[in-house]
């Protein structure tokens, strides 16, 4: 008598949870998520420790968020460029130095030299004095990358030789002196009152945000329909489209929910004409314009990085440089190009440091390489290079501040944050390497 009784195969796949296969569906980073929880958690208990100890919450208010956002520009537009030199297994370490020296020279150039020819306060001073601080970070960023290249000089020597000269030479061109004050217009760069595009232009900002996430859902399903890949589920692209769109107007409202100071706004009417009202004056201050060059910044850099050939090029390079060499890239001519952008990256971000502080400073971006370096591996860049995402490089130079501007906000001393700071540093590459040892 044969047994009718049928087993289930032992190889049949145990049933995929809800939330296994909401990840699956919607194609969501994990590690994007779970940095955006640790950023939560960071601004909701800094919140609740000043309410419990310090007589209020001073955190999750629009105007820390909003100077939040502003003192992120300035590391989150190096953080982008050192995801590449970092992915193709490099590192540097003079990017604070060479912030340091481009702003000296930009001061010099608009304060000591373009007055005496254009005349002062010509409306071309700091469009040349932009151009030529850029131009310097992309030359010495070029000419590092050269010296690695070309001169086979480990990338940790090359950049820590050069954090050590361009600290020195930004100090011999200023003489040690503060350069001030700064063209009127380059200081708008900086944010402020007057650095910021106000409600109107903010809804207009954020509308065109919503548009491209919107743009962005459809572009993509179209291409997965061409190239054959399989569709997410239209409830997967309409909670995505949601959320994208929910974010953009989230960061308008809370923009627009930050008012000019009082003192300012009395000025301004008084230079205006405009009677206050019994209730005062409420003028938002709006997206700052270091926050929108740093949007700018992470929307150039993320196509170049996932929708071009130099992109692909950057990953081979990361992935393994002799496969990539034999394969017939100029590996040699790319980490020039690399460092370059990484220069000029950094001369850009010194135009957003110095505008906001209105002046050059020998001090300006000292230790910037490390919070840099910090945020791109906060944020997800592998050291064993290969692995690495400009958002989450953005990602992690908010992280950075976060924890910096909270612990100022609840007291603590400049020893213990170096200590927080660097716990945590060590923490996230503790964490990319389980992170990558689970994946393998």
């Amino acid at each position: 008598m044969t047994d009718q009784t049928t087993q289930p195969p032992a190889s049949s796949p145990a049933k995929e949870s809800a939330v296994a296969r909401f990840f699956r569906e919607t194609e969501l980073d994990t590690r994007l998520l779970g940095m955006l929880g640790a950023l939560a958690l960071i601004w909701v208990g800094f919140h609740l420790y000043g309410q419990m100890f310090r007589g209020g919450g001073f955190f999750l208010t629009p105007r820390n968020l909003w100077n939040l956002s502003v003192q992120t520009a300035s590391i989150g537009i190096m953080a982008t460029g050192m995801v590449l030199v970092i992915i193709t297994r490099h590192i540097d370490l003079s990017v604070g130095s060479v912030l340091g020296f481009c702003a000296i020279i930009m001061g010099v150039v608009q304060v000591n030299i373009l007055p005496q020819y254009l005349g002062l306060g010509h409306p071309l001073i700091w469009v040349i004095a932009i151009l030529v601080g850029i131009t310097c970070g992309t030359f010495i960023g070029a000419f590092h990358g050269a010296l690695i290249a070309y001169g086979k000089i480990p990338a940790f020597i090359v950049t820590l030789g050069g954090l050590l000269v361009w600290r020195g030479a930004a100090f011999l061109v200023a003489r040690g002196e503060t350069i001030s004050p700064v063209d009127p217009t380059f200081a708008l760069l900086g944010g402020g009152p007057n650095g910021a595009i106000g409600a109107t232009g903010s809804w207009v900002v954020g509308l065109l945000g919503c548009a491209a996430v919107l743009a962005l859902v459809i572009l993509g399903r179209r291409k997965r329909r061409v190239f054959h890949i399989a569709q997410r589920p239209v409830w997967a692209e309409s909670f995505i489209a949601i959320v994208g769109c929910g974010a953009v107007i989230a960061a308008v409202l809370l923009v627009n929910a930050y008012p000019w100071p009082r003192g300012i706004v009395r000025r301004y009417a008084e230079a205006e004409g405009i009677e206050i009202p019994d209730g005062g004056l409420f003028i938002s201050h709006g997206f700052a314009i270091p926050v929108l060059i740093l949007v700018a910044v992470a929307i150039f850099m993320t196509i170049l990085m996932s929708r071009s050939r130099f992109g692909r090029y950057v990953y081979a390079i990361g992935g393994n440089p002799e496969a990539a060499e034999l394969a017939g890239i100029n590996t040699r001519w790319m980490t020039v190009k690399i460092f370059a952008l990484m220069g000029g990256l950094a001369g850009l971000s010194a135009v957003v440091a110095s505008a906001r502080l209105g002046s050059a400073t020998n001090a300006l971006g000292t230790l910037d390489e490390l919070y840099v370096i910090a945020a791109a591996v906060i944020g997800g860049t592998s050291l064993a290079g290969g692995v690495g995402t400009i958002y989450g490089a953005i990602l992690g130079a908010l992280v950075m501040q976060s924890l910096q501007t909270g612990m100022v906000l609840i007291g603590f001393d400049a020893a213990m944050q170096q200590i927080v700071v660097g716990s945590v540093l060590v923490l996230a590459v503790y964490l990319d390497i389980l992170y990558r040892r689970k994946s393998k």
